[in-house]
């Protein structure tokens, strides 16, 4: 029976292109994730797009001369364009500044706001002396009053865990030009977090089967919740749906408030799109669907905490009550796939520190499967893991061109040249049944670790089958059997196959390389399909249009079981899957690269 599963993934900042660390946690997981989730059958809706409110915005297009929108719908496009070179098979990659967002934004503000779940306070704001502009939490730095860490952001306390409120902080300063801010009150609107202590203390307490650094992080979430504002004093954002609230120009509901709901207009968006408007339900309402988060560990709190007490706001399941809001009873998260970060040279990828390297130029140069299969075999799922070229280099090499590569080369050149097709095999062996049996029985284990997102553990039971297929080609040695033409194509027909095994375990991982192998043995057709980078209008905003990444992944050929080749049909002598990279890289890095090894 199809399951519904909903692959939410992380909202990148539209401030730039993306690189290798931005994919490591949410790009290459969460589909992988979602293309296992389709050759198995189920029905996934995979939804994302750019984050695109907030001051950064504001701050960054001052400095490139251009306005927000300008420069949102720049980086946008870039964005869609790393994600789509990267094959991330996105239903909907969207973004934050379409008609349809900001409409399912204020209903969903409507929903809290009614059941009593925001509420008004005066607070006060930090405000730049020099430009008399808002400065958001996280630009301003000091040392934090609980811990006494210094580089603790007015938002939260990396070193700690905890949030903070700006004006708390020691010393503070603001990160665009280290002018000492000023505070002034204002008036803002808040999340009641505490109004939801009981009811999100009670949910997380059932999530007991998530990542243990999940786990960790969330087990202090609902100790010290405190109301946190969702309003801010700013002209770029979604404007407050409320009397009086939205004739202030200078008032928007914060990027953060807005980006989280994402997940669910994307969601409306695809529907409104595929011709049914309510198709979302199957993902957001049936309590049977499978709904999966990944993202960064920075942003756990707000997928932990935030997210599912505005879903529990909107339900009228927290503490205080209420009655469901206009889209009916909203699923709150089954898991959160929370990964660590891909640091270089001990740091995170930053831009501003030269230490980065974008996805644009990586794909250029070494094709979008070799960073794929990198990031599922080595990448920072439980723990951060330093990037190194040499590691790179060893992965690349010996387990791509070496193994997986090579496996291949060897199983079609021999039947190419000994028969000129698939070999029927009639002498079998108890060694070819064998194999054959654990590469059938690798489906069941492979599959298993990518419907709890474990994708090193994937990887490593897929090469498995890679390693044991080459290692029965060496010991049976088809080359040498000439006089034995029945044995020698028995050999070949179980290499295929296990070929063929191998390559459907490894296409959630490598779908580009996927679609060669498939094509070698003779396949035809859309194995593994791929996003397109689609022009459409805005759905509820006259004279704007926008770029979206969606695709047709319900026409590919791929499935999750062992199918039997075909006996008879036409090979031909294959190309390298793989070339291998030149030892030097792992020395030195391509001459782009900005920071060595």
């Amino acid at each position: 029976m199809s399951t519904p599963v909903l692959t939410a993934v992380a909202w990148p900042y539209t401030n730039g292109p993306r690189h290798i660390g931005h994919v490591s946690g949410i790009g290459v997981p969460s589909d992988v994730f979602s293309r296992y989730h389709r050759m198995a059958g189920n029905k996934v809706l995979m939804v994302s797009g750019s984050d695109e409110h907030g001051t950064p915005i504001q701050v960054q297009a001052e400095k490139e001369g251009i306005t927000p929108r300008e420069l949102v719908d720049k980086y946008h496009r870039v964005i869609a364009e790393d994600m789509g070179s990267l094959g991330v098979s996105y239903d909907l990659y969207t973004r934050t500044t379409t008609g349809n967002h900001y409409q399912v934004v204020q209903q969903i503000f409507l929903a809290l706001y009614r059941n009593g779940y925001i509420v008004p306070r005066t607070t006060t704001g930090a405000v730049s002396p020099s430009t008399g502009r808002t400065l958001p939490d996280r630009y301003i730095e000091g040392t934090c009053p609980i811990c006494g860490q210094d580089g603790a952001r007015g938002d939260q306390c990396d070193n700690c865990g905890n949030q903070l409120d700006a004006a708390e902080l020691r010393n503070p300063v603001s990160r665009i030009n280290g002018e000492v801010p000023r505070f002034v009150e204002t008036e803002h609107l808040f999340l009641d977090l505490p109004a939801f202590t009981e009811s999100l203390g009670k949910w997380l307490a059932t999530r007991t089967d998530w990542r243990s650094n999940v786990l960790n992080f969330t087990r202090n979430l609902v100790e010290d919740m405190r109301p946190r504002p969702i309003t801010r004093d700013l002209d770029w954002g979604v404007p407050v749906p409320l009397d009086g609230w939205d004739e202030q120009s200078m008032k928007r509901l914060y990027v953060w408030f807005d980006a989280v709901i994402g997940y669910f207009s994307a969601s409306v968006e695809w529907a409104r799109r595929s011709g049914d408007p309510e198709a979302w339900r199957a993902w957001w309402n049936d309590p049977e669907a499978l709904r999966v988060y990944f993202m960064g560990k920075d942003n756990i709190t707000f997928h932990a905490q935030i997210w599912p007490a505005l879903l529990m706001g909107h339900n009228g399941a927290g503490d205080r009550g209420g009655t469901a809001g206009p889209y009916g009873e909203l699923n709150l998260p089954t898991e959160i796939a929370s990964s660590e970060f891909l640091t270089m040279t001990g740091s995170k990828f930053s831009t501003s520190r030269g230490t980065v390297i974008y996805v644009r130029d990586f794909v250029r140069e070494f094709g979008p499967d070799a960073l794929r299969y990198f990031i599922s075999a080595a990448g920072p799922e439980t723990q951060d893991v330093d990037f190194t070229w040499d590691e790179f280099v060893r992965r690349i090499n010996f387990e791509l061109a070496n193994e997986w590569g090579n496996l291949v080369n060897r199983a079609v050149s021999l039947a190419a040249k000994n028969v000129g097709a698939v070999p029927e095999p009639k002498a079998p062996e108890a060694a070819d049944e064998e194999l054959r049996t654990m590469a059938r029985q690798a489906f069941d284990v492979v599959g298993g670790h990518l419907r709890r997102s474990r994708f090193r553990a994937a990887t490593q039971e897929a090469m498995r089958v890679v390693s044991a297929a080459n290692k029965y080609l060496s010991e049976q040695e088809p080359w040498k059997r000439k006089d034995d033409p029945e044995r020698r194509d028995t050999i070949l027909h179980t290499a295929l196959q296990l070929v063929s095994d191998a390559n459907t375990l490894l296409t959630p991982f490598l779908p580009h390389s996927a679609q060669k192998v498939h094509e070698l043995l003779g396949g035809t057709g859309t194995w593994a399909a791929q996003p397109r980078l689609e022009e459409v209008d805005d759905l509820d905003v006259s004279d704007r249009s926008y770029p979206v990444l969606t695709g047709d992944y319900a026409a590919e050929q791929a499935s999750w079981q062992s199918r039997p080749i075909e006996v008879g049909t036409p090979l031909s002598k294959p190309t390298p899957l793989f070339g291998k990279l030149d030892p030097e890289l792992a020395e030195t890095g391509p001459a782009w690269a900005p920071i060595k090894d």
